[in-house]
């Protein structure tokens, strides 16, 4: 395998999209939270210098006086802690008329530029405090607080202002270690993103593995749940019911391959010796015939087997498509309880009808005579001398019900819910008629799902069963 090939294989890879996915969203999400409290800190820093210059603004007020209609400081120049509070107040400030004339103006306040008199002007016709961001030539940054300082005849504009390059430094100082760490961080969320991810794909690989093994020797092969309960442990789940079918499946093929073998070399082997004994012994033309006569027998045996396998897969892969047409059921019916009379009363059976004078339907009259043979054929093999065969027809809104109850045997209930499946034969205890290939049942099945219906059945171990047909009428009573 070339290194281009193992490389795409490996980004096609589950883990490695899974990884991928949770490490683009970890970065994303860190992203935005370092943005966020950026943004947050710069926020509340600004904050902050806008309540220093508002307290700054307001101790202007009260040291700049308006006297003789001109704005002037009154502080005690003998007191050091006075005048430094006002040299403070003075670094960066601007004192202007109403007009937008400077009138006092600090050295840094003009090193980061006087306001221009149209500002100036607009604040003191707004009368609100103004605040703004302002850079020196330097590229430092200052914030400003304007307002309009009064008397009863004059306006002046007085403005103070406080450099930001200490909450600049903090910022950057957030940016270089939170940045910095995040390529770290990423690094980290993608070998925890590759770990995780290979932890949470374990069950995955081990249901791969284990059906990779898979193979008809071991088909009772089993994965354990997590004990999660979670979407993995259902996963598993499902896979082991799969399998359980799956083996109940290939028993069920074992055992009809090893019963049809049986059936079908039985007749081989006795027509083999039938015709053998009669090439080598036969003298007559008498004894050539019965040879051949019985050869015949287990050719039809033979054959039947064979045809009933072709019609069921032919069914089943639908290819055996169904002919409608309108159809007396009851008529049908009667006719088929009386072919079966005869060997009912051979088996020493009472084999009853309960049917209506007429039940006008339309189905597949070949389907539906399999159907209810395959059904009285069943009843009357299983049910012990003595037993009787009951066989019911009714309609009902719009709905044909046919049931066949007997007194015979029954079948265990562990065995009901298969009874219908291909190739599966209720297992019997001692005793009792030939059986034959187990698909009996499964063609009564889809004859009644061809025609819309469903069949059901009730049955205990020695009272006997009772099959039930239920399929759409499809056509008015006549």
């Amino acid at each position: 395998m070339s290194r281009r090939t193992a490389l795409a294989q490996f980004t096609r890879g589950l883990r490695f999209r899974l990884t991928l996915s949770y490490v683009l969203f970890f970065t994303v999400l860190l992203c935005v939270v370092g943005l966020f409290f950026r943004h947050a800190l710069s926020s509340i820093m600004d904050s902050q210098v806008r309540e220093v210059l508002d307290e700054e603004w307001a101790a202007v007020n009260g040291y700049l006086r308006v006297a003789n209609h001109y704005p002037l400081w009154f502080y005690d120049e003998e007191d050091p802690e006075e005048r430094a509070i006002v040299e403070r107040l003075r670094r960066v400030f601007l004192l202007a008329d109403a007009q937008g004339k400077a009138l006092e103006v600090s050295g840094a306040y003009e090193v980061i530029g006087i306001d221009p008199p149209q500002e100036i002007r607009a604040a003191v016709q707004s009368r609100q405090p103004v605040f703004r961001v302002r850079t020196s030539a330097q590229g430092m940054p200052y914030m400003i607080r304007g307002g309009v300082l009064n008397d009863e005849h004059h306006n002046y504009y007085v403005a103070v202002g406080r450099p930001l390059g200490d909450s600049r430094r903090v910022l950057e100082r957030f940016n270089l270690s939170y940045f910095a760490l995040t390529p770290v961080m990423i690094l980290s969320s993608c070998l925890l993103g590759w770990v995780l991810a290979g932890r949470a794909l374990r069950p995955v690989g081990d249901v791969s593995r284990a059906a990779q093994r898979i193979s008809g020797e071991s088909l009772s092969l089993r994965i354990g749940l997590r004990g999660a309960d979670d979407e993995l442990d259902e996963l598993i789940r499902a896979f082991n019911l799969m399998l359980e079918r799956l083996e109940s499946s290939f028993e069920q093929i074992r055992r009809f391959s090893i019963d049809v073998s049986h059936e079908l070399r039985t007749p081989i082997t006795a027509i083999r010796g039938q015709l053998e004994v009669a090439l080598f012994t036969a003298r007559n033309q008498e004894q050539y015939r019965e040879a051949i006569v019985n050869a015949m027998e287990d050719i039809e045996r033979l054959s039947n087997v064979v045809r009933a396998l072709l019609l069921l897969s032919q069914a089943e892969s639908g290819h055996l498509p169904l002919t409608r047409t309108p159809l007396d059921l009851a008529s049908l019916v009667r006719d088929i309880v009386e072919e079966f009379q005869i060997p009912a009363e051979g088996a020493h059976l009472t084999l009853t009808a309960e049917l209506p004078a007429g039940c006008r339907t339309v189905v597949d009259r070949v389907q539906m005579e399999r159907l209810v043979s395959n059904l009285l054929s069943n009843a009357v093999k299983y049910t012990p001398a003595g037993g009787q065969v009951h066989v019911r027809l009714a309609r009902c809104n719009g709905e044909v019900t046919l049931s066949v109850s007997d007194t015979g045997r029954g079948v265990a209930a562990e065995h009901l819910p298969h009874i219908f499946e291909r190739f599966y034969r209720a297992p019997q205890q001692g005793e009792g008629p030939e059986r034959g290939a187990g698909l009996g049942l499964s063609f009564v099945a889809w004859i009644a799902k061809a025609h819309g219906g469903t069949v059901d059945v009730t049955s205990e171990p020695g009272k006997g069963s009772c099959f039930t047909v239920r399929f759409p009428a499809g056509a008015p009573d006549l």
